[in-house]
């Protein structure tokens, strides 16, 4: 899957997001993104996607995964109101129950 970010209309537009998005959440910019992650919350496998809306018991509604970023010890899931515009990310613990499934492309080639 090629990196995206579901509000930019092109590649370059992308990029600004998503540097303005880790800016604002404090988290890394690092060449490999994330497309994907699964974890276990409270013995419940969950899974989320960037352009895919997150599972109710966020409460987040039908708002998309605009990014995920991977930081020292968690992950940051970022939507418009949990992250992007207003809002705390979703915080997902870094550990033996979590996994990221990377974009294919690397956007720094």
């Amino acid at each position: 899957m090629k990196f995206f970010v579901p509000v930019a209309k092109d590649d370059i537009k992308a990029e600004q997001v998503y540097s303005a998005l880790a800016q604002s959440l404090q988290a890394p910019i690092t060449e490999k993104r994330i497309w994907k992650l699964q974890w276990r919350d409270r013995k419940i496998d969950m899974e989320c996607e960037v352009g895919k809306p997150l599972s109710s018991s966020y409460q987040t509604g039908k708002e998309l995964v605009l990014a995920i970023f991977e930081c020292e010890n968690l992950y940051k899931i970022c939507t418009l109101t949990r992250g992007g515009v207003k809002g705390e990310p979703i915080l997902v613990g870094k550990n033996s129950q979590s996994s990221a499934i990377y974009f294919s492309d690397n956007t720094n080639n």
